[in-house]
C-alpha cells in the first residue's frame, strides 16, 4: 500500500499531529501516573484473593499493566498489517482512540473495593486503547515530516502532550481538592468524574488530528489480509537483522524502555508505599515531572543536533540508571523530589528521541512504514511486558519495591552497552523479497 501524497513539514499538519499527544497524554498522566494509581490503592484493600492466593494490590496493578501490553503486543502486528495492506491507518487510529476514551469514561463505575475488577478491567482496556493508537500515530511521522525534522517534530508532540495533560490534571485536582466549588461532596465522585473528563478530553481533541492527517486509501478486503500483519512483521524483522545498527538500536530500545516505562507506571506507588507520601505530595511529584519534562524534550532534541542522537540517548540512559540507584537508597521526600525532577528531564527526552532516532534508521526505499513502526511498537510493548512483570515478580518474592527498582538498573546498563553499537550514519539495506514478489 503506497503512502498518500502529502506536503511534508507543513506547519498545520504537524500541529494537528502533535495535538494527538495533547489529547491522549491525559490518559498517560491522569490515569497511568497521577490520579488513578492513588485512587486504586485508596479504595482497594492491601491484598486481594487471586487464584487462592493473597496478592498485594501493587502486584495486581503491575500485572494488569503486563497483561494489557501482552494483548496489544499480540494484536498490533495483525492490525497494523491490515491498516497498511488495506490503507486504513487512520481508521485504526480512530478505533483505538474510541476504545481507550470509552474505557476511561467507564472508570466512573469503579466506586469501592467491591468494584476492584471493574476498575482493573477498565484500566486494562484503556491501556490497550492508548497503546494501540500509538503505533498508527507514530507511523504518520515519516509521512508528514522529512528526516531532518524528525527530532523537532517528535519533541513538539511530547511537549504538547505535557502541556495539555498538565492543564487537565490541574483542573481535575481542583475538583478533588475543592469539590464544593463544583457542587460536589468530598467523596469519590470528583475523582471518578475526573476519569470521565480524561475520556472526553482524549476523544474531543483527537478530532483535530483526524481531520488533518492523510486520508485512508482503501483497497478491497481479501483473503490473507488477517495474516498479512504477521507476515509483514516477519519480513521487516528479517530486514532489520540485516541492518546492524537498526538491530542494535532495537535491542537497546527494548532494554532501556523496559526500565523507563516501568518507572513511569510505578513511581507513584513507590513513593506512597516506601516513603509514605500523602496524595498532595504525590501530585506535586507528578507536576514536577511533567513541567520539567517540557524542558527536557526540547533540550535533548537540540542536544542531539549538536552531539548526535547516539550520545544524547546514552546520556539519558545513564541518568535513568542513576535515578534507579538513587531511588533504592532514597528515604527523604526532598531527595525524592530531586529524583522526580531528574526523571522529568529525561522522560520526555528519551521517548521523543527514541521515536525520531528509529525513524532515521529506517530503510529509505521502504514504503510500508506502518509495518516498520509495528515492529518498533511490538518491541516497545514487549519491553513494558518484561519490565512490569519483572518488577511485579521481584516485589511478589521480596515484598520490597526497592529491590524491584534496583533490578531495573541492569536493564539500563545492558541498554547502554547495546546503544554503543549503533551507527546512525549507516543505512545498509539488503532487500528481502516479499511473498507477493516471489
Amino acid at each position: 500500500m503506497s503512502i498518500p501524497t502529502i506536503i511534508k513539514n507543513d506547519k498545520k499538519t504537524i500541529r494537528a499531529w502533535a495535538l494527538f499527544d495533547w489529547a491522549n497524554s491525559s490518559y498517560a498522566l491522569v490515569i497511568s501516573t497521577a490520579v488513578f494509581p492513588i485512587y486504586y490503592t485508596a479504595v482497594t484493600e492491601d491484598t486481594v484473593r487471586f487464584f487462592n492466593l493473597d496478592v498485594n494490590t501493587n502486584t495486581i496493578y503491575s500485572f494488569a499493566i503486563t497483561l494489557s501490553y501482552i494483548v496489544i503486543a499480540m494484536l498490533s502486528p495483525l492490525l497494523s498489517g491490515i491498516a497498511d495492506f488495506s490503507g486504513r491507518r487512520l481508521f485504526f487510529l480512530k478505533m483505538f482512540t474510541l476504545i481507550g476514551s470509552l474505557a476511561c469514561i467507564g472508570m466512573f463505575f469503579f466506586k469501592s473495593s467491591t468494584d476492584v475488577w471493574v476498575g482493573t478491567t477498565a484500566f486494562i482496556v484503556a491501556t490497550i486503547g492508548f497503546a494501540g493508537s500509538l503505533v498508527f500515530y507514530d507511523s504518520f511521522l515519516p509521512i508528514i515530516a522529512t528526516e531532518d525534522q524528525f527530532d523537532k517534530v517528535s519533541a513538539k508532540g511530547f511537549s504538547y502532550g505535557y502541556v495539555g495533560s498538565v492543564i487537565l490534571l490541574i483542573f481535575i485536582l481542583m475538583m478533588i481538592q475543592k469539590p464544593e466549588w463544583f457542587g460536589m461532596e468530598g467523596s469519590s465522585l470528583p475523582t471518578r468524574i475526573g476519569f470521565v473528563l480524561v475520556g472526553v478530553w482524549w476523544l474531543v481533541f483527537s478530532q483535530i488530528t483526524f481531520r488533518n492527517m492523510p486520508k485512508d486509501q482503501k483497497s478491497k478486503f481479501s483473503k490473507g489480509v488477517l495474516a498479512h500483519g504477521y507476515s509483514e512483521i516477519k519480513q521487516v524483522f528479517a530486514e532489520a537483522k540485516q541492518m546492524a545498527s537498526l538491530k542494535a538500536f532495537l535491542i537497546s530500545f527494548f532494554l532501556y524502555s523496559a526500565g523507563v516505562q516501568t518507572v513511569i507506571y510505578v513511581a507513584t506507588l513507590f513513593s506512597e508505599q516506601e516513603l509514605g507520601m500523602e496524595s498532595g505530595e504525590l501530585i506535586m511529584t507528578v507536576l514536577i515531572i511533567q513541567l520539567v519534562g517540557i524542558l527536557g524534550a526540547w533540550f535533548f532534541a537540540r542536544l542531539s543536533g549538536k552531539i548526535g542522537n547516539k550520545y544524547a540517548l546514552l546520556i539519558q540512559i545513564f541518568i535513568w540508571m542513576l535515578v534507579c540507584i538513587g531511588a533504592f537508597f532514597c528515604h527523604s521526600k526532598m531527595f525524592f523530589f530531586g529524583l522526580a525532577a531528574s526523571v522529568g528531564m529525561v522522560m520526555g527526552g528519551i521517548q521523543a528521541l527514541s521515536r525520531a532516532s528509529y525513524s532515521k534508521l529506517l530503510p529509505e526505499d521502504e514504503d510500508d512504514v506502518t509495518s516498520f513502526f509495528s515492529l518498533y511498537d511490538v518491541v516497545y510493548k514487549s519491553a513494558i511486558v518484561a519490565g512490569t512483570f519483572l518488577f511485579g515478580l521481584v516485589n511478589l518474592l521480596t515484598g520490597n519495591m526497592r529491590y524491584s527498582v534496583l533490578v531495573l538498573v541492569i536493564l539500563f546498563v545492558l541498554g547502554g552497552l547495546a546503544m554503543l553499537r549503533v551507527n546512525f550514519t549507516e543505512k545498509i539495506y539488503v532487500h528481502t523479497p516479499k511473498p507477493s514478489e516471489n
